[in-house]
């Protein structure tokens, strides 16, 4: 019986620009676990994942961003690659199914430059995360902390620095997944909150 047995998990990531391990890691952690995971983009189809700057496999969409809904799943993993967010952040579909996920209190994992579709979704305020060094201001400004650490955890939001950091990330997500729902926070998420 798997930790995860029964719980579904969206990966969101764009048509192409992501990270490959950022996303096959994950899901590989999130299937040993007992979990069932579903890819999520800005178009139906394939995506195209990359190794750095070259182009590497590409994984088969299983519904778009559109048709999805928060709260069909248990939790949400955000895979890096530098083209990757800054797709997904031009995208309303894909800002407010994350942003929903924030909402209702469910555990999030973003690595690297994943966090980028977070600040755009403005669900970091109050919060200390970790992303690839270049966000940090980004983050600072967006209303979160910014520490530089393998791994942090800030009320089920899960963030990594880059792919050496997998390991531990993937370990944490596994772990916030497990626990699912967070207490509603005191803070509000969104555009609500002004």
């Amino acid at each position: 019986m798997g930790k995860l047995d029964g719980k579904r998990i969206a990966f969101l990531v764009a048509p192409e620009g992501i990270e490959q391990v950022e996303l096959t890691e994950p899901w590989k952690a999130v299937e040993e676990a007992g979990g069932t995971p579903e890819l999520i983009s800005t178009e139906s189809g394939e995506v195209q994942a990359f190794n750095h700057l070259d182009k590497a496999d590409t994984f088969p969409v299983d519904r778009t961003a559109e048709e999805s809904d928060a709260s069909d799943y248990d939790g949400l993993v955000l895979p890096g690659g530098v083209a990757n967010p800054d797709f997904l952040r031009m995208d309303e579909s894909a800002v407010g199914f994350v942003r929903a996920f924030f909402e209702q209190s469910k555990p999030v994992g973003a690595i690297c430059h994943a966090p980028w579709t977070l600040v755009e979704a403005d669900v970091l305020r109050g919060r200390t995360i970790t992303s690839w060094p270049s966000l940090r201001t980004d983050i600072r400004n967006a209303g979160g902390t910014w520490v530089d650490e393998e791994v942090v955890v800030d009320e089920g939001l899960v963030t990594s620095r880059n792919p050496d950091d997998l390991p531990a990330f993937c370990a944490k997500i596994v772990e916030e997944f497990c626990e699912g729902e967070h207490e509603a926070q005191s803070r509000s998420v969104g555009a609500e909150a002004s």
